[in-house]
């Protein structure tokens, strides 16, 4: 936690009184309070009361006149670097007399009262806890209410803290700094003035073996689950499910292939020539429509019907897809999940012309879980047969699966 004077200002005094120099006290980067010199003059003496003058850092002498300006500045260096020290040390730094100091002076730059509010803290899933307090409550008296409020028991509040955060455009938090004892919560974050900041509560530790110790708790192991949650949902293929290695025709020919689906896409990781790694991805907005067949190899000469042949079977998913905007084109997946994947690709269109009417996801009623069921039996029955070596022909319409959000949603990227 970075102390420092950056700046100082020349205040008139209350009631018309003479003007005094006053100083910026900010904490990392960011105002926390405004003090008179004969303020941090009567914190050092209590200081020096508390624990003697052969601990406490040297403190700039008074002056009998009115400092220059040059003065004005060299106080200002000896008072930062006075500030610093207090608090880098071990037993200053987290004495009562300094912290209830830096407090109080917060409280008095900001005019604040004392009075009851509500304070909204944030859990790491985003999720709004609202707690009753004093404005003039340290974070300590916050994080115990908070703790109430959740039911997390009084010997774990220690594995968590209070944060303040700044929430960007994307809802992702950006971690300003951990709040102090030497602050008030509800200070700190109305006096930015911004929507953007918030209060979060998370795990302050960083050894994961404490976590065994959390997790015995219903209320800790669900604060572990929503921060943990909240930090896949970051990651690049959170929620996708991951299908066996296959081979497909794109880039080139027998290309071997992971294919992974979710967030609208099919996902397809690569190792070209060289042991290259590579990864492309299909959304399903422009996918035009998709079909799966079955092969099976006939005997070399045969002329019975493919599906006598004793061959294995072989499953493919193909998927004409708007390469550019004048440019379809075929990609074929040969997979034994390539059903799976042809269930996933209708599941994502489904849930994206939801979206789009602006309905909801949710627990269906027993006439609509019907009707997915027959839209699952047409799916499963929608496979066409055909023998390799046999004359090529064209899938009917009756084995493509038309996408309703190719021409419903339409590809924005275009």
């Amino acid at each position: 936690m970075h102390f420092s004077i950056p700046e100082t200002e020349s205040r008139s005094g209350d009631s018309g009184g003479s003007a005094y120099v006053a100083y910026n006290i900010h904490v990392n980067g960011v105002l926390h309070c405004r003090v008179r010199y004969s303020q941090l003059l009567g914190l050092h003496e209590q200081l020096r009361k508390e624990y003697g003058a052969n601990v406490l850092p040297a403190f700039p002498p008074k002056k009998l006149f009115s400092l220059t300006p040059a003065e004005v500045e060299q106080r200002r260096e000896q008072l930062e670097k006075y500030m610093q020290a207090v608090r880098q040390d071990p037993l200053l730094g987290s004495s009562e007399t300094f912290n209830s100091f830096l407090r109080r002076a917060q409280q008095e730059t900001q005019q604040v009262p004392t009075e009851e509010v509500s304070l909204e803290v944030l859990l790491s899933n985003g999720q709004k806890v609202l707690v009753n307090v004093l404005t003039s409550d340290q974070t300590e008296d916050v994080l115990e209410a908070v703790a109430a409020k959740l039911d997390l028991p009084d010997d774990l509040i220690g594995y968590f803290s209070l944060f303040l955060v700044r929430e960007k455009e994307d809802g992702a938090f950006s971690f300003v700094r951990k709040l102090q004892e030497f602050e008030l919560p509800y200070v700190s974050v109305t006096s930015l003035r911004s929507q953007e900041y918030k209060i979060v509560l998370r795990k302050s530790y960083w050894d994961s073996a404490y976590d065994d110790d959390v997790m015995e708790n219903r209320v800790g192991l669900n604060l572990l689950y929503a921060q943990f949650l909240r930090l896949a949902q970051t990651l690049r293929h959170y929620g996708y499910l991951r299908f066996d290695a296959c081979v497909a025709d794109f880039p080139e020919k027998d290309c071997p292939v992971v294919v992974s689906a979710g967030n609208s896409e099919l996902s397809l990781q690569l190792r070209l020539p060289g042991q290259q790694l590579r990864e492309g991805s299909f959304r399903v907005t422009r996918m035009r429509c998709w079909r799966v067949t079955s092969s099976v190899p006939l005997p070399s000469g045969s002329t019975s019907s493919p599906g006598r042949g004793r061959g294995e079977v072989r499953l493919e998913l193909a998927f004409e897809y708007l390469m550019s905007k004048d440019r379809l084109q075929w990609v074929t997946i040969t997979s034994p999940q390539a059903i799976m994947m042809s269930i996933c690709l209708q599941s994502m269109v489904d849930e994206l012309m939801v979206k789009k009417s602006g309905g909801s996801i949710r627990k269906e009623s027993p006439d609509a879980t019907r009707e997915s069921m027959v839209k699952l039996s047409s799916k499963l029955s929608a496979v066409s047969l055909r023998g390799i070596g046999s004359p090529s022909t064209d899938a009917s319409a009756s084995d493509v699966h038309g996408n309703f959000a190719f021409e419903g949603i339409g590809d924005e990227d275009l």
